[in-house]
């Protein structure tokens, strides 16, 4: 019998993912901030595949790794729901494994440079960032993304349950 509400199982679940994109995003401080970004932490878009719980830990821990990096207000938020976006999107198009990296790829292409522009007044043209974010979460999301996605997929139900 299934309760209602989230089980321990989810929120656990949530937690960790939340955690493991915190530490990665300390870790690798250096390269996760700024207009040419590589944000290892991203390539955990992808778990929403494996479980609806990377949605709220991939939101939460990108709340805590703006605001611990040093993150303005704008960039907590709007960074934070590109990283929505793109988790949420992920989760609906957990059917095609191919379309997974998708969502973040295009989510923080189109809201980050916005966020560079206007609430840090990075100097340079809107096109530049485009270019520099959406390469970096080509390389994040795309590659090492897909790389994970591939490593846990044999493991996907020890490690997530039957979420799939």
């Amino acid at each position: 019998m299934k309760k209602k509400g989230m089980s321990v199982k989810f929120i656990t679940q949530a937690a960790v993912i939340a955690a493991i994109y915190v530490v990665l995003v300390v870790i690798f401080n250096y390269i996760s901030f700024g207009p040419v970004q590589f944000r290892i932490a991203e390539a955990l878009t992808i778990l929403p595949y494996f479980t609806p719980a990377a949605i709220p830990g991939l939101f939460v821990g990108c709340i805590i790794a703006n605001i611990l990096g040093g993150a303005i207000v704008w960039d907590v938020v709007f960074g934070s729901i590109a990283t929505l976006i793109g988790a949420i999107g992920t989760y609906l198009l957990r059917k095609n494994k191919w379309l997974a990296p998708v969502p973040p790829i295009v989510a923080n292409t189109i809201i980050v440079p916005f966020v560079l522009k206007f609430a840090y007044g990075s100097e340079g043209m809107f096109a530049m960032f485009f270019v520099t974010v959406g390469a970096g979460e080509i390389i994040v999301c795309g590659i090492i993304g897909m790389i994970l996605l591939y490593a846990l997929t044999p493991v996907r139900h020890v490690i997530f349950g039957d979420e799939k």
